[in-house]
């Protein structure tokens, strides 16, 4: 028997309103982990999702029929407590239900840009349309008038996790990007522009066939196997073909800033950048990575005022959210300092020393 779609009304963004009140709501399983409690019986941990973001929850009672009943990327509608614990906020599970796609609105559990995605798209095409060069305006043009190319890049997430993760992801990055090699372009002049912005163009274009958006953010079986930057070879190779007298330089230069925008090899790079439009779309690349990563991992501190934000796995450190530091009293200043130092020494706990910054799992 079908059920019918079930309406969410509470979003992970409404916990403040709702601390320490029971609530009924849904959301898709981003973990789950069978735990041990200290008597030996099993708990439930799990990492819930919607839209808004991803919260911790516990299942400490009548977990034996709730352990098989549902798994990691299933949506779940459960009953339970909103509180918090080491100032964030969790779930304590009293009841559990696992959905049927037929009860899924998927628009409600994966995350989407709150920008508005054909302003986006106009604003890459106004970046397209400044080209001087004739030969990349087309090839980028021919790119952007292929209605399954367009449709996917205007939709894809950028990452799976670490930065860009949403909905419109991959557009949102490519126009942050486009922004900011516009501007090094003004500050450095010998910077051939229209071919730093073609990169920036390419440069993950992949995505939209590397990752799968529609339950959860996953690995298609072929960006698993390829990863994006094959992908994007074949792509540029099969759309080249369709632009008459495309000169092979600039194909191979384009080549080139694909594979080389990771940075190093040890990132993913099989070449490291040779030439100064390269080098300047990894850095621009990275930086724009890393701050949307800050952003987001300071958004989804969800009613916290501490102004330390915790660890940072991706960036390898503790992040301080400066507006709340700046905000706070002096004598609040000082636990907050505290605070950070602790998240640090977590961090060496674990590791036996000094925490690594791993960016390699940060590349976009």
């Amino acid at each position: 028997m079908l059920r019918e779609r079930t309406m969410k009304e509470f979003f992970l963004s409404d916990c403040a309103q709702n601390e320490n009140q029971i609530i009924t709501s849904t959301f898709v399983v981003v973990s789950k982990q069978v735990k041990p409690k200290k008597s030996g019986d099993p708990y439930l941990a799990l990492t819930l999702g919607d839209r808004c973001g991803h919260i911790e929850a516990k299942m400490w009672d009548n977990v034996e029929d709730a352990i098989g009943a549902f798994d990691q990327e299933d949506f779940i509608k459960i009953k339970g407590l909103i509180n918090k614990y080491n100032n964030r906020f969790q779930i304590t599970i009293h009841k559990i239900r696992k959905l049927g796609d037929s009860e899924v609105d998927f628009g409600y559990y994966l995350p989407k840009t709150t920008k508005d995605i054909g302003e986006l798209w106009r604003t890459l095409a106004g970046f397209v349309a400044s080209f001087r060069d004739p030969h990349l305006k087309a090839l980028v043009q021919a790119f952007m008038a292929d209605p399954d190319i367009a449709e996917a890049y205007r939709t894809a997430p950028a990452a799976k996790s670490l930065h860009h993760a949403y909905i419109g992801g991959l557009l949102d990055h490519v126009v942050s990007l486009c922004r900011s090699c516009d501007l090094m372009c003004r500050n450095y002049p010998s910077i051939n522009r229209d071919l730093l912005l073609t990169g920036a163009f390419f440069h993950d274009i992949g995505k939209i066939h590397e990752l799968g958006y529609n339950r959860a953010f996953t690995y298609t079986t072929r960006g698993q196997l390829l990863g994006h930057m094959i992908i994007e070879l074949e792509m540029l190779q099969a759309k080249i073909a369709q632009v008459p007298g495309f000169p092979d330089s600039f194909k191979t230069l384009i080549e080139h800033l694909i594979i080389s925008h990771h940075g190093q090899y040890e990132f993913g790079s099989p070449k490291l950048p040779m030439f100064p439009e390269a080098l300047m779309l990894h850095y621009l690349d990275d930086l724009d990575s890393k701050m949307e990563s800050m952003r987001a991992h300071f958004e989804k501190e969800i009613g916290s005022e501490a102004a330390w934000a915790g660890y940072n796995p991706s960036l390898g450190r503790p992040l301080l959210n400066t507006a709340k530091f700046l905000a706070n009293k002096p004598e609040i200043e000082q636990k907050e300092e505290t605070a950070g130092t602790s998240e640090l020494e977590i961090s060496k706990e674990k590791t036996g020393s000094n925490p690594v910054t791993t960016d390699s799992l940060f590349k976009s």
